[in-house]
């Protein structure tokens, strides 16, 4: 089925993904908030139009909850998606996502993205060997103050091209400086809004907008 999709428009990716089931009990201390069908479309969308680095490529999936930015990216012609995630639970919904979509050329890893590559990661079988990294990786906004630096320098020691990612536009100074430290270009491609429905008991409103810039790193030409 997905290798007949390469070419459809987004609003068409976007109802294909409407189909992902996403958690039933998400956790909290994991941040456990699902990209939307409409953001994981515009996301994709984008890399494969804008900058062709889906099809046929190779595509790490950084943090992939119930999967749907997997799901998508193989739509769009992904040559084959690794995705990581910590929580097994998550890995079973992905699981059974994937085989509802009747996709093959998905793995799924249960790995803890922040440890991935805090040492050695050169030595790692995984360095440098996906053309592209996608993920929505937790804020940091709870307990994990800094998670999201860490998922994106796993992510640019897992990538040899490109990494695309979430960050809240209130951080985007900061993330801006930090790509700049590494040596790594980022471009701001688009400022979204994240549409946070009432998930969590602390939550008071049924839901909260978080403007959310879309970002593009990638590593500077020799």
């Amino acid at each position: 089925m997905a290798s007949q999709l390469k070419c459809m428009k987004r609003k068409e990716l976007e109802s294909y993904l409407q189909d992902v089931e996403v958690f039933d009990n998400p956790k909290v201390k994991l941040e456990q908030y699902p990209t939307t069908p409409h953001i994981a479309a515009c996301m994709l969308h984008t890399m494969s139009a804008t900058y062709d680095d889906l099809e046929g490529k190779l595509v790490a999936d950084l943090g992939v909850g119930c999967g749907v930015l997997s799901i998508g990216a193989v739509m769009l012609g992904a040559g084959y998606v690794l995705g990581i995630d910590i929580d097994e639970d998550a890995l079973e919904i992905c699981n059974t996502n994937i085989e509802e979509f009747e996709i093959s050329s998905i793995d799924l890893v249960n790995s803890d993205v922040k440890t991935l590559f805090t040492s050695g990661h050169q030595s790692s079988p995984l360095y440098k060997k996906f053309d592209t990294v996608i993920m929505n990786p937790p804020f940091g906004t709870k307990r994990n103050e800094g998670i999201d630096t860490e998922f994106l320098q796993a992510a640019l020691n897992l990538s040899n091209n490109a990494i695309y990612s979430l960050h809240k536009t209130s951080t985007r100074e900061h993330i801006l400086k930090k790509a700049a430290s590494w040596n790594v270009d980022a471009t701001v491609i688009a400022e979204l809004r994240f549409d946070l429905t009432n998930t969590f008991k602390f939550h008071k409103k049924k839901s909260v907008d978080i403007e959310v810039d879309f970002i593009r790193f990638s590593h500077k030409k020799p």
